[in-house]
């Protein structure tokens, strides 16, 4: 008899039969050469061993093979999917079937036909479908409070943080190194989907528990995977994306400071890391500059960039910060503008000689630190890190920087007045907080930290140039991708805006064609992103709640519903 066991009609026996005989072939079919021909990227021609984007298949694959037996079962399965294993294999099915179809289709589209996929090709198509519809046909087994987790001993609790740490590292190294934009197409969704299988089986709750234990172990943590990146490097190609990426992340955390803390809606954020990049070009000793100073040391440099940059940002927030909403995102979004066109005039022909106009200030020599040179190459360890390999090191403390400013101002008297501000300017003022000097504190210290960035920024691309800092462009930083990068990442969260300016750094990247199309689909990306997941990627407790809360209301009710029952 045929019964409703999950989103698709299946007998119980069906469904699992055919989740566990999809879940191995999904397994096996890897092994197998998928096409006849390199000349797709990957090499997926060698038996027995997995290439490119089989890789993807293999991973998400061996994925579903213990969400399955999660599901089914098997003895010790439940500490896998602790809030339920269907509807994390349901996710992880997902994964596996969108990175062996694009794969598989990008091979007959690139190579001309079906007749270049090989018959692992088409077993990896059987496989993964019949997987996903078996997942499907399963029952839900979700459970709206798990038991809670044994607590391990703090050294086994910290070696767990590292893995993940570790892992993440090996995903985003991955998808940073793809070779073709047909193999980042399979990454993409698929990266998705399996943190998806992983965030809902509980295992990310668990985490998340585990990592509040110890958050300096896995800042520390967090620090060394990231070190681990350019030693699995062996040219510069990969290292400049990680290091834009960085500088990216970098002025994303600083805004995160004004909107995601503060709630004020900041369109003009990126004249704040020009003001920096201008401010070290112009101390460089670069001979396009139009001061006779400098070479200044870097830490002078930086000191300066961010004084520069936080008189600015008080400048423009005194006689503004009064407005609220649409208001004072006009003006923020003017001010932006200004500074461009400004530096853009300051030529000595139509105002005073400071920029150089259009043409900028080019050929900013490379940073030397406590006579470490950084357009040298170095030995570390045995491999030679290029010019990109010592910015990333630079951009990594500058990174830890602004992580520990924006942690501790976040927890202390005057982050919960933000967050105060945030969520009821009118409550909070009434409570005794002076919502103006906090808010200009907010806008002077994220305009300081994006100066910071914007010093390193300079040396790292050797110029400072007018059209770096328009408002919305088709290559990131922009101060419409910022904005982006921290609503779509997560307001109010670290990891959010790093999330974020990855992702928003790496698709146009990787996508050769999306330029041409890059306003259109990144406004459709924020459609669905605010319809289907308005707190962001990775959000907040409080924001989750507060965008989920009849979710939570019906689980509630489900658990008491339980409790009454037992």
């Amino acid at each position: 008899m045929t019964i409703t066991t999950g989103t698709l009609r299946l007998a119980p026996p069906a469904a699992r039969s055919l989740t566990v005989l999809g879940a191995a072939l999904t397994v096996v079919s890897p092994f197998l050469a998928w096409t006849w021909t390199a000349r797709f990227p990957g090499n997926l021609t060698v038996h027995g061993y997995p290439g490119g984007s089989q890789l993807l298949t293999l991973v998400t694959g061996l994925l579903a093979a213990l969400f399955t037996a999660a599901a089914l079962g098997v003895r010790g399965g439940r500490a896998l999917a602790p809030a339920g294993a269907v509807r994390a294999l349901r996710a992880a099915s997902l994964a596996a079937l969108t990175a062996t179809w694009v794969t598989v289709v990008a091979i007959a589209v690139t190579l001309g036909g079906i007749v270049n996929v090989e018959p692992g090709g088409w077993l990896a198509l059987l496989a993964t479908a019949l997987l996903a519809v078996g997942a499907h046909g399963l029952a839900d087994d979700t459970v709206d409070s798990p038991a809670p987790a044994r607590t391990l001993p703090a050294a086994a609790e910290i070696a767990v943080i590292t893995a993940v740490f570790l892992a993440g590292m090996y995903v985003l190294t991955f998808g940073i190194t793809t070779e073709s934009a047909e193999e980042f197409l399979a990454f993409l969704p698929a990266a998705g989907l399996a943190v998806r299988a992983l965030a809902v089986s509980g295992l990310g709750a668990r985490f998340s528990r585990i990592n509040s234990r110890h958050r300096t172990a896995s800042a520390v943590a967090a620090l060394a995977a990231a070190l681990v990146f350019p030693f699995t490097q062996t040219t510069g190609q990969y290292m400049a994306i990680a290091d834009n990426i960085l500088v990216f992340a970098a002025v994303a955390l600083g805004l995160n400071i004004v909107v995601g803390l503060v709630g004020l809606l900041d369109l003009g954020y990126v004249a704040f890391l020009g003001t920096g990049a201008y401010t070290a070009a112009l101390v460089s000793g670069s001979t396009f500059s139009t001061l006779d100073v400098g070479p200044w040391p870097f830490w002078a440099t930086a000191l300066l960039g961010m004084a520069v940059s936080l008189v600015a940002g008080i400048l423009i927030g005194a006689p503004t910060l009064r407005l609220h909403g649409d208001y004072l995102a006009i003006v923020t979004l003017g001010f932006g503008e200004i500074f461009r066109i400004t530096v853009n005039n300051l030529d000595g022909t139509s105002g005073p000689s400071l920029t150089n106009g259009p043409n900028g200030i080019n050929s900013v020599p490379n940073l030397t630190v406590l006579g470490f040179d950084f357009g040298e190459p170095h030995t570390v360890l045995g491999v030679e890190f290029g010019r990109f390999a010592n910015y990333y090191l630079l951009l990594l403390a500058v990174i830890a920087v602004i992580v520990f400013v924006y942690a501790r101002a976040g927890d202390s008297r005057i982050g919960r007045a933000w967050i105060a501000l945030r969520e009821d300017e009118k409550a909070a003022t009434a409570m005794g907080i002076e919502g103006f000097r906090f808010k200009l504190l907010a806008f002077g210290l994220g305009a300081s930290l994006a100066g910071l960035a914007g010093t390193v920024m300079a040396h790292l691309q050797t110029n400072a140039v007018p059209e770096n800092y328009k408002f919305a462009d088709t290559a990131p930083p922009n101060s419409a991708f910022l904005l982006a990068a921290v609503v779509l990442g997560g307001m109010g969260t670290v990891s959010g805006p790093l999330v974020g300016a990855a992702l928003l750094y790496l698709i146009p990247a990787k996508f050769e064609f999306f330029s041409q199309y890059q306003m259109m689909l990144f406004g459709l990306a924020l459609i669905i992103m605010m319809r289907f997941r308005p707190e962001g990627l990775v959000p907040d407790r409080k924001h989750r709640l507060e965008f989920h809360d009849e979710e939570v209301a019906r689980a509630e009710g489900r658990r008491a519903a339980a409790e009454a029952t037992a």
